[in-house]
């Protein structure tokens, strides 16, 4: 899936579109994309100026995004619908990302109750796991909104 079908999805846009490309993905199970991490992202002009470091709630921000790709792209066609992230559980962050790092984020759906969603989710770079948690995400209609 390009950046194309991506945004036909996903409301987000620069500087909060997370997500460059789908790699894989299986309808209700799991999916897997990636972001291409580079210095002339907004928020390495202040973390941190001399060491530039992507910071963690953009990476948690990005593996909800990739959650919602997945939910969106199981989910009934006939409505449009919008994702709300509504959790997040054992985060943790085991290396810095960096400019010039590729993050491949691997998604899997552990439950789903008609449009609540929860996910593990892991993200890595260069095969070395970077991030991993838990996310909770809730389709809304758009015309219950």
């Amino acid at each position: 899936m390009d950046i194309k079908s991506i945004m036909a999805k996903l409301p987000h846009r620069y500087p909060l579109l997370l997500v460059d490309r789908v790699l894989e993905f299986e309808k209700d199970k799991s999916i897997r994309a990636l972001k291409n991490v580079t210095i002339n992202e907004p928020h390495f002009m202040g973390h941190f100026p001399d060491h530039p470091v992507m910071p963690g709630v953009l990476i948690v921000e990005a593996m909800a995004q990739v959650g919602g790709i997945l939910a969106f792209h199981s989910a009934p066609q006939d409505q449009n619908f919008l994702v709300y992230f509504t959790g997040i559980d054992g985060v943790k962050f085991r290396k810095p990302v960096v400019p010039g790092d590729q993050l491949i984020f691997e998604l899997t759906c552990l439950q789903r109750r008609g449009f609540l969603w929860k996910f593990e989710a892991k993200a890595f770079v260069d095969d070395k796991l970077v991030c991993q948690g838990q996310l909770t995400a809730s389709l809304v209609s758009e015309k219950d909104v």
